[in-house]
């Protein structure tokens, strides 16, 4: 079956219109992707990708492009554009990245992030979004319990939260949710795939404070970091964007507690809901 290049669609993203204009320049001075990549030292496969906008080109391609097809510095204005511009579907894409991930590191400044939550945790959180029907909701827990399926498989990804101690007095549904969910989370302190700190009221403000982050580490090395909002999220894929975030985090750990001291924080909070959801005598 003869080869059919993937259509191209320039007109929906900076990133899109940088791969399309990568392909035609490409196509224009007769070169294959294995030849194009030999003479920017690349593989086929990455540039391939890149064309249809499946990848963010590396910082250093932009110039080996100008300098191989003589664009006269046209790829690397592009990609100034193109690099801060949020790609359009970057939640679809970070799920993708999510599901390869060797390494998952998240902040969570009001709620546990997803892969932490119970079912029951879960549900309450997206029951406050008054625009989702019940159907929805529904939906929705069930994504984010599947997403956890990996975390129980024989090469789980090593998993590493901070989280603000906000959520873990930030009440839940009833304490009984809150006891389930605190103590799926102590268990997951200090084990050889997952480790959880907490970071206290009394360390004061940092530069995470408003909102939460993950930071995700591939097979091949590359990082990639996921800010999200009330509403919306923003995937960052530049190494310098990620490599900034990445400073943030380390500090953050720096000044969290310990292992030993979070999980002393967590069985307190917990012994306090399980005291609640007892019934009186």
């Amino acid at each position: 079956m003869k080869f059919r290049p993937q259509t191209l669609t320039p007109d929906k993203s900076a990133r899109h219109f940088f791969g399309a204009e990568l392909r035609r320049h490409r196509e224009t001075a007769q070169l294959s992707l294995v030849q194009m990549a030999t003479i920017v030292t690349s593989s086929k496969s990455t540039l391939a990708r890149i064309e249809t906008a499946e990848l963010m080109p590396p910082p250093d391609l932009p110039g080996k492009l100008d300098l191989a097809l003589g664009a006269e510095g046209f790829f690397s204005r592009l990609y100034e554009l193109a690099k801060r511009e949020a790609h359009p579907d970057q939640y679809r894409r970070y799920m993708d990245f999510e599901a390869r991930a060797e390494v998952i590191e998240q902040y969570g400044a009001q709620v546990l992030p997803g892969l932490l939550q119970t079912e029951a945790y879960a549900r309450v959180f997206l029951s406050c979004q008054e625009d989702l029907a019940q159907e929805q909701i529904d939906e929705r827990v069930s994504a984010r319990m599947a997403r956890q399926h990996r975390q129980r498989s024989a090469s789980p990804p090593h998993r590493w939260a901070i989280l603000d101690e906000s959520v873990l007095q930030r009440q839940m549904g009833g304490a009984g949710c809150m006891s389930e969910q605190l103590a799926l989370l102590l268990e997951q302190v200090d084990t050889p795939e997952s480790k959880v700190q907490v970071m206290p009221f009394s360390s004061g403000p940092h530069a995470l404070l408003g909102g939460s982050l993950t930071l995700l580490t591939l097979p091949n090395g590359s990082a990639v970091a996921y800010e999200e909002g009330i509403e919306a999220g923003h995937l960052y894929e530049d190494p310098e964007a990620v490599v900034r975030r990445r400073r943030q985090y380390d500090v953050l750990r720096a000044n969290a507690l310990s292992l030993t001291e979070s999980a002393e924080l967590i069985r307190k909070v917990l012994e306090d809901y399980r005291s609640c959801d007892t019934p009186p005598i």
